[in-house]
């Protein structure tokens, strides 16, 4: 096979993760939100001509303003031949806002401008969470139906209702692209970090059955939460603390999982695996999340991770007392669960054995995971038991290697 072929196969891909949103997010602002398909189309028409055309010639020295320069020469001669601009678009276009030439240049103060007002566009609540991730997956991401129904473990169908849905509220819901305020920003930023956090967490913590780490996933959150950090409008506090969080757990990710796919939990992990130049990153941003007094569930998750990757003596300590703050601030099971792990750290496991009963989630498949683990060396029985329970509700694959191999173990 060509080499330049090979070369082009890896390097299409990368860029459409990469340019496709960029270029969607400038022809949208200048389309109308509405007319968001004729952007995206564009935008695929782009990526096919590079393909066709960097196969039989090659790939240039600035591939991206390649991408560039032909979307622009095909928005253009879009609106040369459709009526649709003359009879529908042009009549919404206020006089002043007319499209010319030089509405459509990709300059990078553009592209950011774009890119900002797109991802507070996909996150407005007039969409239910669950609709603005898969936005944010397709729209952001470049993700196919497919690769979002498999990420949720969902049917083809339901995804594809739940974004059609979705996008119809860009329709009717007058929704626009333009350069954002800083009380629009204010107003909704929470929900723009919550969808980038439950898109990290779903990468992280995938609840697919055969796959329990979607890297993939983790990127684009990071990627898209490095925008926010990097624009001044949207580089407050909460922004840096989700992308410590985000860069202490992907520092991990390479350690969680061995040649066979199989999980390795927290304390068997080779930590010489672990990403120094993303932890490095992520005290980078935790310490700017902290240089204001405002403290978020972000700012503890991230100092709770933050003290994962370092080797204190009292670190337990730290992580504790992290966890009590958290579930005061917002209760979650995942996140008790976690702090019962932390208190057997401290004061053993017969004591937080105690503490996980009172939890009562007796059909979740991580509270008896945990309570095998506490129970082994203590009640092979109990612990056995527990196992068992856990297997029975869990549905990851993954998880399930890990549990049979822990029942194995006690049974020798």
């Amino acid at each position: 096979m060509n080499p330049e072929n090979n070369h082009i196969n890896t390097l299409i891909p990368h860029l459409f993760r990469q340019e496709y949103v960029k270029l969607t997010a400038v022809l949208s602002s200048r389309f109308g939100l509405q007319h968001i398909e004729i952007a995206e189309d564009i935008a695929s028409d782009t990526f096919l001509k590079a393909i066709e055309h960097w196969s039989l010639y090659c790939v240039p020295d600035n591939p991206q303003a390649w991408l560039y320069t032909v979307a622009k020469n095909k928005a253009k001669d879009y609106l040369k031949r459709h009526q649709l601009f003359e009879t529908r678009i042009q009549d919404e276009i206020k006089p002043k806002e007319a499209v010319s030439e030089e509405e459509f240049e990709f300059t990078e103060e553009v592209i950011a401008d774009s890119l900002l007002s797109m991802i507070f566009v996909v996150c407005n609540p007039i969409n239910p969470p669950s609709a603005q991730i898969c936005l944010a997956l397709q729209i952001l991401c470049g993700f196919s139906v497919d690769e979002i129904a498999n990420a949720f473990l969902t049917k083809h169908e339901t995804i594809k209702k739940r974004l059609q849905r979705a996008r119809d509220n860009f329709r009717t819901g007058d929704l626009q692209l333009r350069k954002l305020s800083k009380d629009a920003i204010n107003e909704r930023l929470d929900i723009v970090l919550k969808t980038l956090y439950l898109l990290f967490n779903e990468g992280y913590f995938s609840q697919n059955e055969d796959k329990f780490i979607r890297k993939d996933l983790c990127s684009e959150a990071m990627r898209l939460t490095l925008l926010l950090v990097e624009d001044s409008l949207t580089n407050t506090s909460q922004a840096n603390a989700l992308l410590a969080l985000m860069c202490f757990q992907s520092s991990r990710l390479q350690a969680r999982m061995n040649e066979n796919g199989e999980a390795i939990l927290f304390e068997e992990q080779d930590q010489s695996l672990w990403d120094e130049y993303l932890i490095n990153k992520g005290n980078y941003y935790l310490m700017s999340a902290f240089g204001k007094s405002e403290i978020s569930k972000y700012h503890l998750e991230a100092s709770i991770a933050y003290w994962h990757s370092t080797q204190h003596e009292k670190k337990w300590q730290h992580i504790l007392q992290l966890y009590n703050r958290l579930l005061v601030m917002e209760y979650s099971p995942v996140a008790a669960l976690n702090r019962a792990f932390a208190f057997a750290k401290v004061y053993g496991n017969k004591m937080a054995i105690e503490e996980v009963a009172k939890l009562n989630l007796s059909n979740n498949s991580y509270y008896h995971g945990l309570m095998g683990y506490l129970y082994s060396g203590i009640n092979h029985e109990q612990a056995l038991f527990h196992y068992g329970q856990a297997l029975q509700f869990t549905k990851s694959a993954v998880e399930k290697k890990v549990l049979t191999s822990k029942i194995d173990k006690l049974k020798k």
